[in-house]
């Protein structure tokens, strides 16, 4: 690659990345509409003991999702935890200019040897794949208590069909097809080794047979951890903002509205709107505290996706992209 061209992305990219972010973060937050009151609110969240811990959960959440990426790097190169931490966050920041968050692996893979990128790709396609399908999962049994417990049922009828009906099926089917792929990479590799036209890319993706059936598992254990912090922040907030919902039944609602978020195309500085129409439309069947639960969403889409995209883009400003020489 020519050298002016490795210049450019090495010294010009990262700080660009960095203007673009923080220009659509802002653009994003001050459109919100009652923004003063939800800023208030989540100001005065702060105030409580319980508003720090979600602050405090914000560290461990990347940290367990960095954690499970040095696993998944462990075949191709071995990353000091720190580096991960930078490299997720780093992925972090390009996501919320990218459709559906995959901008996480481009982020992610500038911490990589360039002779790695590709393979890296692979394996943290492979992580999303868990963390995937323990939202699916959880999703789904949250609506099946929903369904049939009788102290949430009557309200759960309210939500559109679709919730009811096809979603349980379709994220039922997905989930158990997501469990089959993850579990059995070696099996599929092998399958697809047998066409020619897909040869060229198994060379790519053979990184993800290394893995096995314990250190899949150990993989997937963090992806639910990882699933707990969230909705366990999302509850403290919830608590902190008066959102007046019993522990196990918000509990399962929270489940079912991840489930909805990944469902829905968005991109991630636009995500905001969405993530509070859903929150609203399936909180709100259990509390009429609609500033309450507004706030908590806006909360934790402060807390876990701006603060930590802001802090990775910082760091891309000190990533080199590309050798220069």
């Amino acid at each position: 690659m020519n050298k002016s061209i490795k210049l450019i992305l090495n010294y010009f990219l990262g700080p660009v990345l960095f203007v673009v972010l923080s220009y659509s973060l802002y653009k994003q937050i001050i459109r919100q509409p009652d923004l003063e009151i939800r800023w208030e609110q989540v100001r005065n969240s702060w105030k409580s003991p319980l508003g720090w811990l979600v602050i405090a959960m914000m560290p461990i959440n990347w940290g367990i999702e960095s954690l499970k990426w040095k696993h998944l790097m462990a075949p191709l190169e071995q990353i000091p935890f720190t580096r991960a931490f930078k490299a997720v966050l780093a992925g972090c920041s390009i996501t919320m200019l990218t459709p559906n968050r995959i901008g996480e692996y481009g982020g992610r893979i500038m911490y990589v040897k360039e002779e790695n990128r590709l393979r890296a790709i692979s394996v943290t396609i492979l992580g999303s794949i868990s963390q995937l399908a323990i939202t699916l999962i959880m999703g789904t049994i949250g609506i099946f208590y929903l369904s049939f417990v009788p102290s949430a049922g009557t309200k759960f009828s309210d939500l559109p069909w679709g919730l009811q009906g096809i979603i349980p099926v379709i994220s039922s089917i997905s989930a158990l097809l997501l469990l089959l792929l993850f579990f059995n990479v070696h099996t599929w590799l092998g399958k697809l080794q047998h066409y020619a036209v897909f040869r060229s890319l198994v060379k790519h993706i053979a990184i993800t047979d290394a893995f096995t059936r314990k250190q899949l598992l150990r993989i997937f254990f963090l992806s639910f951890l990882r699933f707990m912090v969230f909705i366990l922040q999302y509850l403290i907030l919830l608590k902190v903002m008066d959102v007046q919902i019993g522990g196990m039944l918000s509990f399962w609602v929270l489940t079912l509205f991840y489930l909805v978020m990944v469902l829905a195309p968005t991109i991630g500085f636009t995500e905001l709107p969405v993530r509070a129409t859903a929150s609203v439309a399936i909180l709100g069947l259990y509390s009429n505290n609609v500033l309450g639960i507004q706030a908590a969403t806006f909360g934790i889409w402060l807390i876990n996706l701006v603060l930590p995209a802001l802090i990775g883009s910082i760091f891309i400003l000190g990533v080199k992209i590309m050798k220069e020489k």
